[in-house]
């Protein structure tokens, strides 16, 4: 909803594996055969996001420094978690930072805008492919859906498994694919009763890759609890993924 504010808490921190940072910028394709390991413990966020490095050339007839944007630079990531005995999210965190180490690894924030569920009774055709009508249904291709029935779905359809919605011809009508962008689901056989649609929403998130140069334990006074402080030198673009549902 336009206006509506988000507060730090509730985001989530997760590393990935080693993700090959090339000459073009990543898009959210490149990540989608990570295996991700969320970090426990999750107390501070770090920035997100690109800069421009600043050109600064002095003019002798200006008498002024003239400014002009340079190269793009992510800034470093300062992510500060409190330690949890056991965590696989703070040991592979650890293991990256290794000096030996020298791979740039694939990290994920889950923002905290996971949208409210939405439901509401639909019909499907027996076509190639099959098109679901839900009025006004305002669902963004990729959107997570699943169906119920009181009595038979058709054929290449099965309820309670997720689905999304591969396109969405007009405001009342959408075609399913079994993956994400995959091919729209042909529907054949017989159906019957009350067919009821529910998203399963996602939240926006942010995808990028960097070196982890530190996962320091750090102290403080008695009444504090022992940090890792996480530093990680962003080597790409941000790639942002809008919250689905």
């Amino acid at each position: 909803m336009a206006g509506e504010l988000y507060p730090v808490a509730g985001c989530r921190f997760y590393i990935g594996g080693v993700i090959s940072v090339g000459n073009a910028d990543l898009v959210a394709a490149d990540f989608a055969s990570q295996t991700w390991v969320e970090v426990d413990g999750y107390a501070t966020m770090g920035a997100i996001g690109d800069n421009a490095a600043v050109i600064t050339q002095a003019l002798i007839n200006r008498g002024r420094d003239y400014k002009a944007k340079g190269t793009a630079n992510a800034p470093q990531r300062q992510d500060n978690f409190a330690v949890v005995a056991g965590d696989p999210g703070q040991e592979a965190l650890r293991l990256a930072a290794l000096p030996s180490d020298k791979n740039n690894y694939a990290v994920r924030i889950k923002l905290n805008d996971t949208p409210a569920v939405k439901t509401a009774t639909v019909t499907v055709t027996i076509a190639a492919p099959g098109v679901f009508t839900w009025v006004a249904h305002g669902l963004a291709v990729g959107t997570p859906v699943k169906f119920s029935t009181t009595g038979a779905l058709p054929t290449g359809l099965v309820a309670g498994t997720t689905y999304y919605v591969q396109s969405a011809p007009s405001a009342d009508t959408f075609t399913v694919s079994a993956t994400s962008g995959g091919a729209a689901i042909t529907t054949t056989g017989t159906q019957s009763g009350v067919h009821t649609a529910l998203t399963v929403p996602a939240p926006a998130e942010r995808l990028m890759a960097g070196l982890v140069m530190s996962a320091m334990e750090s102290g403080g006074e008695a009444n504090t609890m022992r940090m890792i402080n996480s530093t990680i030198e962003v080597n790409s673009n941000t790639v942002r993924v809008a919250r689905l549902g």
